[in-house]
């Protein structure tokens, strides 16, 4: 193995062991304020499905990057262990001059006609009852009401991931979870392409048939394990 090689995998193994680091000192913080993750965005009340929490979202207008938190009816998920999820997007300053890349090019003929152009959809985190990360899932496009970039440039994006929203507990939790399951993340995109490209019939972004296109289970204890 040469030295850049190997300087590159400690850098990356630094990287996750800091982000492990911050997102245990996050929910220290929270037990020791007897408060949960969500308490502050809920405002002390039980979540209305389909309700964004925030309501026009979080958004950072620094970084451009942006998430709600919501939750479904157990009928809509079936199977799924959630409470509720995270939806994560980048705004356009973000990847505007990204879309005139031959890779984004070829990636746009999966379709367009988003209702809303000033987004896109990054990655989903599902979160059990005690707001606790259980899950990553990418979704379709029809179910954001935005489109995609590629899982090349949507994985880039998220490696520069900077959170300032004014929920500060909720921005951690993201930030840290994003850099701390880096791998699991770019695995999981490229199962959300190669799902999109498979379809065979035309139009896929807007097929409702086809809802949640990869799926990850998470355990953050055996995470933080692995780094040890």
């Amino acid at each position: 193995m040469g030295k850049a090689s190997r300087s590159s995998r400690a850098s990356s193994h630094a990287a996750q062991v800091a982000a492990g680091s911050r997102l245990l000192e996050t929910y220290a913080g929270l037990a020791q304020r007897g408060a949960h993750l969500f308490g502050e965005l809920l405002g002390g009340q039980t979540p209305k499905q389909w309700n964004h929490y925030p309501d026009d979202d979080a958004i950072d207008q620094g970084t451009g990057f942006q998430w709600f938190y919501h939750s479904h009816s157990p009928e809509d998920r079936p199977g799924a262990f959630e409470h509720g999820h995270i939806h994560l997007f980048a705004r356009r300053k973000l990847w505007s001059r990204r879309l005139h890349s031959v890779r984004e090019i070829e990636f746009g003929k999966l379709g367009s006609g988003a209702s809303n152009p000033n987004t896109r959809h990054l990655l989903a985190i599902g979160l059990d009852a005690k707001g606790v990360p259980v899950s990553l899932f990418t979704v379709n496009s029809w179910v954001t009401g935005d489109l995609m970039l590629t899982a090349k440039t949507t994985a880039d994006l998220l490696d520069r991931i900077r959170l300032d929203t004014g929920h500060p507990d909720v921005d951690a939790v993201v930030e840290s979870l994003v850099r701390l399951c880096r791998v699991e993340i770019r695995t999981l995109l490229a199962q959300r392409d190669s799902a999109l490209w498979a379809w065979p019939t035309p139009a896929v972004l807007t097929n409702e048939r086809l809802d949640v296109l990869s799926e990850l289970p998470i355990c953050i204890d055996a995470k933080l394990a692995g780094l040890i």
